[in-house]
């Protein structure tokens, strides 16, 4: 299917699943101090399935046939890992810090792609990764990092928020490599399969039997998740990625308004001032990654 490149359409889109992303936070935020991490995860997979199942269709179909049965069953393991910590954070940070510490990823990315891709970092990508390193100290000295006041709870939720970001990126770094012989729907559909397969064998161990509002509310969070993942594949496939993927920032926005709506929290300046120094890192990161395909020599 050909590049539409609809800036328009690929920015609402965008706008649009992050939207529902931080929304399904704010559900498994809600429901992560009485049901087990495994089994929010459990139905994020399973209730999302039938939306990527029509993403596949839409865009052709997918087959699960594969030589790089073993690539997959590691890209989602790594998947699980950082939706475990995410989920785990999202349960003791507010929302905001949470989605500030996962705008970590293109900083691990950066630092994977040498041994990954053998890429060479110079010291604009580097001096990036440094600025985004100190924005996470920020938002960890806002919680008390430091000056001895901090809870074990939420330096853990702030470890496993930095965590989180590490995993997804080596995340992306898998999708590289199997996107080389794979298709993205294949992809997809194998992530979410095996991601569901995973949390279904832990489930008989940590199972919590919801209550009728809850058990509403789990099925909410797969298919709000699902319909956000569908509204990012629109996104990507309606515009460049250097003209839109600004806007995936916007989850920032939408995180600081709901968590003050759904929780009263209101993030602090530290918090704020650590968000920016991240965002703006991941920005110019992005920038000369742009710089560096015009430039092949280097930066």
């Amino acid at each position: 299917m050909a590049l539409r490149h609809d800036l328009r359409r690929g920015a609402l889109c965008m706008l649009a699943a992050h939207a529902l992303f931080t929304a399904m936070g704010v559900i498994v935020k809600h429901l992560a101090d009485h049901i087990p991490v495994i089994e929010l995860m459990f139905f994020r997979s399973a209730f999302a399935l039938p939306v990527i199942l029509a993403i596949c269709a839409r865009s052709g179909g997918a087959s699960l046939r594969t030589r790089r049965f073993g690539g997959h069953a590691l890209r989602a393991s790594t998947g699980i890992a950082a939706q475990t910590l995410g989920f785990y954070a999202l349960s003791v940070l507010p929302l905001a810090e949470q989605t500030a510490l996962g705008y970590t990823q293109p900083l691990f990315v950066t630092i994977l792609a040498i041994p990954f891709l053998g890429e060479k970092v110079g010291i604009h990508r580097w001096s990036a990764v440094v600025l985004g390193f100190c924005g996470v100290l920020l938002i960890a000295a806002g919680q008390g990092v430091g000056f001895g006041t901090m809870p074990p709870a939420l330096l853990l939720g702030t470890a496993a928020g930095v965590a989180q970001g590490m995993f997804s990126a080596v995340t992306t770094m898998l999708v590289r490599q199997l996107s080389s012989t794979e298709s993205s729907s294949t992809i997809t559909l194998w992530q979410s399969l095996l991601m569901g397969a995973y949390a279904a064998l832990l489930l008989p161990f940590v199972w919590v039997t919801p209550g009728w509002g809850d058990l509403g509310l789990l099925i909410l969070v797969g298919l709000v998740g699902g319909c956000a993942q569908w509204l990012l594949t629109e996104a990507w496939a309606s515009a460049q990625v250097s003209a839109i993927a600004p806007y995936s920032y916007s989850a920032l926005l939408w995180s600081i308004g709901l968590g003050w709506l759904a929780f009263g929290d209101l993030p602090g300046v530290a918090m704020l001032a650590g968000s920016g120094l991240i965002v703006a890192a991941g920005l110019y990161i992005l920038h000369r990654e742009l710089v560096r395909r015009g430039q092949p020599k280097g930066e």
